[in-house]
């Protein structure tokens, strides 16, 4: 709102115009009357402003100000007929990036856009979202529920809705030179996600007691370390029977054929013995009735849901076994391979990782409930080098002998 001042006996008017703060000195003195008549010349302005009519050199003609300010509205009323709404701009965002995307990105995002962004943003300029609307919409995801059991969003999935609405706005602030409303808005802190590896003793209840035309799928899924996406589109073509290798080309997601998930996961994963014989039972099952080596009985890839309810949750719950999600075979994959002492180098190369961080990271930490790599390696180590020394020096006593 704007306020009438005094400096150096001269009426000041101090207001706001384009989201600048403005102070025109007048030509009129500070008396009572001046300032009821200034008062009602306020009142005015203030309207005008709302209205959008507001001519800055009609009322402040001599200002240096003047031609700025007219300039930033011109500037605006330009932007303003020219800026698409939320919804049209989203469109043609998602069209120019979905040939970048694998299909099930696609579909991730699209359900994003449609389930989320529209019904908020919808035909909103998009130039006139301000941070303080992103940052509420940010804080309506938390009350959001799915499921039947009404569950709230985690922090991942709010995370994941917030990335293409900054990716919308920022090509769009670009595109149409206007500050982004997402400047200095940071990621949500995630609870940090733990993992529940299986000990070699479960891993082997689990395979033994699995029904058996399910047997080999995970072993080799627990002996490999191999996404569901990378198992699930496993075909015949991959196996290298001679070199003892499989081969990651592809991958299924939602019943989708597509390319791993990066560039790192294109590799070739060593059998194992288990592994080897697991696929050799399995050749005989399902080689030359159909590309995939893993495969329901009419031939098609398998359902990873319809898996992890029939067969993967049922043996866990019937073998007393720690519920937990498929995805553990992975992370058991790798908790053994460290526990057994296998180069961190070649453990990132067989899970497809661009560098050892993860296994660091992530895994290492499981690999003293295994192994006793608690210190007394070192100590070993240490006492083993003492021997060594002093049994130098008693030879070397008795060679002086």
């Amino acid at each position: 709102m704007a306020s009438i001042r005094s400096r150096n006996k001269k009426l000041v008017v101090d207001f706001r115009f384009m989201g600048k703060r403005c102070r025109e000195t007048t030509n009129l003195t500070d008396t009572p009357a001046n300032r009821k008549k200034l008062e009602k010349i306020v009142e005015k302005m203030e309207a005008e402003i709302t209205l959008g009519i507001f001519d800055y050199s009609k009322y402040f003609p001599k200002s240096d100000k003047a031609r700025e300010m007219m300039a930033l509205k011109d500037r605006a009323s330009c932007l303003q007929s020219s800026t698409p709404s939320f919804e049209t701009f989203a469109q043609l965002w998602f069209d120019e990036k979905k040939i970048e995307w694998r299909p099930s990105y696609i579909g991730k995002i699209s359900d994003i856009i449609d389930r989320y962004l529209l019904p908020y943003f919808g035909s909103k300029p998009i130039h006139l979202i301000k941070k303080t609307e992103v940052l509420a919409f940010r804080s309506s995801l938390a009350k959001v529920t799915y499921g039947k059991a009404h569950k709230p969003l985690s922090v991942a999935r709010i995370n994941s809705i917030m990335v293409p609405l900054r990716m919308i706005l920022q090509e769009a602030s670009d595109r149409y030179e206007f500050d982004t409303p997402y400047k200095n808005i940071k990621t949500i802190k995630e609870p940090k996600v733990d993992v529940y590896p299986f000990t070699l003793e479960e891993v082997w209840r689990f395979i033994n007691g699995v029904r058996s035309d399910y047997k080999n799928y995970y072993t080799v899924r627990f002996f490999t370390g191999m996404r569901t996406s990378e198992i699930d589109g496993l075909t015949w073509e991959n196996i290298d029977f001679q070199r003892q290798e499989i081969k990651i080309r592809q991958a299924l997601v939602y019943g989708v054929m597509g390319p791993p998930k990066t560039q790192e996961s294109y590799r070739e994963i060593a059998m194992s013995p288990w592994v080897l014989q697991a696929l050799l039972e399995q050749k005989k099952a399902t080689f030359g009735k159909t590309e995939f080596v893993f495969c329901s009985h009419t031939g098609q890839p398998l359902n990873y849901n319809n898996v992890n309810k029939r067969i993967w949750h049922p043996t866990l719950k019937n073998l007393a076994l720690k519920k937990r999600s498929a995805y553990q075979t992975r992370h058991t994959a790798a908790t053994l391979w460290l526990a057994a002492g296998e180069s961190p180098e070649w453990i990132a190369r067989q899970m497809g990782h661009a560098t050892t961080e993860m296994l660091f990271k992530v895994y290492s930490r499981y690999v003293p409930n295994m192994t006793r790599q608690d210190g007394s390696a070192f100590e070993a180590l240490v006492n083993r080098s003492q021997m060594n020394l002093e049994s130098t020096h008693k030879e070397s006593g008795n060679e002086m002998d």
